[in-house]
């Protein structure tokens, strides 16, 4: 499915995606304003998930921990991905949701950062658990040490029983788009490991994949960066990489 050398397109996207943030830039808006909540179309829609916190607890200067990377995470990945795959993503817009929202249900595939301050109520862990019922993926991102702790706590609240299994490269996830065979990431700011790990509908490894775990990684910190130079560029490639394949796998099955 490789439709040229990924690694020239890649940079060619690249640069369009720096020349389009230096314009959104230039006009002064919000990130809410550049980037507003799609109305459904029936076209695929960057889903990121929201979770309350505590009034009073603060995060890298006030913004909640679920939007860590917004809005530029996606704005710069929705533009590789429409460029390098067949999939025909919205590149305006995307959609900001919780997971007792029964609008959930319109779309397939969903995002969440920084897992490790995630405490569902019970109303949006039945509507989680309700959604990978009926099909739903869900690409855990940003979390690592001592955040696995409360992952694994709430995981177990949405889906109990359920085991979580660290994938390798052999996972078809990883060939699904773009053939990964190397996984040897880190953290992009403590340097830990990266370890991969799913949910296998009743735990099943033949059956489907419910939802993939970056744990000690950030991809969406190497999406957002990815114009700026912030990273090395080998770094964001391969993160897009992952993302396009986790889309594509979803949809797929």
């Amino acid at each position: 499915m490789r439709l040229r050398p990924w690694l020239t397109a890649m940079l060619l996207v690249l640069s369009a995606v720096s020349i389009a943030l230096a314009q959104g830039r230039g006009r002064g808006r919000s990130a809410a304003e550049e980037f507003p909540n799609a109305e459904y179309d029936g076209r695929f829609v960057f889903v990121r998930i929201s979770y309350s916190i505590p009034e009073s607890f603060g995060f890298r200067g006030g913004g909640a921990p679920w939007s860590h990377d917004y809005p530029r995470a996606e704005r710069n990945f929705l533009k590789i991905l429409d460029e390098l795959s067949t999939v025909r993503p919205r590149t305006d817009a995307s959609t900001i949701i919780s997971t007792d929202n029964p609008e959930l249900f319109r779309f397939p595939v969903a995002y969440m950062a920084e897992p490790g301050f995630w405490r569902p109520s019970e109303a949006e862990v039945t509507g989680l658990r309700s959604w990978f019922q009926k099909g739903g993926f869900l690409i855990f991102d940003d979390f690592t040490g001592n955040h696995w702790f409360n992952f694994e706590s709430q995981i177990q609240r949405v889906l109990p029983g359920a085991r979580l299994v660290q994938l390798d490269a052999t996972h078809p996830i990883f060939d699904s788009f773009y053939r990964i065979a190397d996984l040897n990431q880190t953290h992009p700011l403590n340097g830990s490991p990266s370890v991969y790990y799913g949910i296998f509908e009743d735990n099943d490894p033949t059956k489907r994949l419910l939802m993939i775990a970056n744990y000690n990684n950030d991809i969406g910190d190497y999406w957002e960066f990815a114009d700026t130079g912030f990273f090395p560029i080998e770094l964001s490639n391969e993160s897009f990489k992952l993302g396009i394949n986790y889309i594509v796998y979803a949809l797929s099955r």
